[in-house]
């Protein structure tokens, strides 16, 4: 990605001001179209959220032969706290979670408890040692006996952090644990029930919470075998990720959400952060902080990753380009490239996180696409961890794995 590349800057002209309101309402009436690319699948794909049976495999034979980089993540994994056997489940009936987690009654526990039980998963996977098996199902069930709603601002975007974790881990412990799993319908119940309603409405915040909350809903999709709800959720899915990321084909302003009523440039400008140069890709929240952004760049590489595996390739759409576009601004920036004086005042906010393993993945190693800036990020951050909220031990999973 060049240092200058092209970009539209927007001043206050009644002609311009006009024409890009103009095409802004042609494009939101023509983006995106509905087809059926984004239908499920006859036949659901198991285990099939974000990570593969294929892949899986692969990974265990790394582990198990003691290659790199995925023996050292999967010690990474082991050695941290969410693989500990001794962990107690801390279900609430309520969680309620205000802005940035205050109040956190129940928040931090139940993201973590989810986390953990992907990581039990994952171990057991690996190891065949039933107790991981059994330990990840004592966390779900705890949950699952017990949640009913959850409360407060953050509401929408907790229930799409843990949302997004559970089906992970219930896939691989129903599709492969040769044990039992007496409360799996439950569990089921509780993912129908308490986060499918809240997750597939969407959200008109910031574009990184809609992205979260369609992840989890395509992935509680795939474990209930709903084909309604994952069309739905894929058609939210496209139509935010559009909007959450600029390609410079998409004309002089970025696309919109309709339900957000985005029909002047000054209020995109506004909802994104107050940039007015729009270069590709750039996302909604470049200018907020990189943090929030590696939240919507994760959720956009998890949903077409679960989406290939699930039998339709997003990455060969402008799905995978816009992705491949976001990883590349962000990772030259977080390299240490000098911020240019028309992006964001001059000054970003680093901290992009561990997110660039999946996309890297398939865009590189599948594709063949150069990606030299995502690339050397993502080699330099290896083994990538846990973000602590929905990401999670990315290299043993999809680190160059080719299933």
């Amino acid at each position: 990605m060049s240092d200058a590349p092209t970009r539209h800057r927007h001043r206050a002209r009644p002609a311009l001001f006009l024409a890009a309101v103009g095409a802004l309402v042609a494009g939101l009436l023509a983006w995106p179209a509905a087809d059926r690319s984004e239908a499920a699948p006859a036949a659901f794909v198991h285990p099939g959220v974000t990570v593969s049976k294929g892949q899986l495999d692969f990974a265990r034979g790394k582990v198990l032969a003691g290659a790199q980089p995925w023996k050292g993540a999967y010690d990474q994994m082991m050695a941290s706290r969410y693989a500990d056997l001794n962990r107690t489940p801390k279900p609430r009936a309520t969680v309620e979670c205000g802005s940035y987690s205050n109040p956190d009654h129940g928040c931090t526990d139940e993201r973590e408890d989810a986390i953990a039980a992907y990581t039990d998963a994952l171990a057991w996977y690996v190891t065949r040692d039933a107790r991981y098996a059994q330990k990840a199902i004592q966390l779900m069930d705890a949950w699952s006996a017990t949640i009913t709603s959850h409360t407060n601002s953050n509401a929408p975007l907790q229930t799409g952090w843990a949302g997004s974790s559970w089906p992970r881990a219930a896939e691989i412990i129903k599709y492969t644990y040769t044990g039992s799993w007496a409360n799996s319908g439950r569990f089921a119940t509780m993912l129908r029930n308490v986060y499918l309603p809240v997750v597939i409405k969407g959200s008109n915040s910031n574009g990184n919470w809609e992205l979260s909350m369609t992840e989890a809903a395509v992935g509680i999709s795939v474990f209930l075998e709903d084909k309604a709800s994952y069309d739905t959720a894929m058609a939210k899915f496209r139509t935010r990720t559009a909007a959450y990321v600029y390609l410079a084909s998409d004309g002089s302003v970025p696309k919109t959400v309709p339900s957000q009523h985005l029909d002047t440039t000054a209020k995109i400008v506004s909802y994104w952060q107050g940039q007015s140069t729009f270069v590709t890709g750039l996302t909604q929240e470049t200018c907020r902080d990189f943090t929030h952004t590696g939240y919507g760049i994760s959720a956009i590489a998890h949903v077409a990753e679960t989406s290939r595996i699930q039998g339709q390739d997003l990455y060969g759409t402008d799905v995978g380009e816009r992705l491949r576009q976001a990883l590349g601004l962000q990772s030259k920036y977080q390299l240490g490239t000098a911020v240019p004086s028309w992006l964001c005042g001059g000054s970003l906010k680093l901290g992009l996180g561990p997110v660039t393993e999946v996309g890297y993945n398939a865009l590189h190693n599948r594709l063949g696409i150069a990606m030299t800036n995502t690339q050397t990020l993502t080699r330099n951050n290896r083994p990538a961890g846990s973000n602590n909220l929905f990401v999670a031990w990315e290299t043993l999973t999809h680190g160059d794995n080719p299933g």
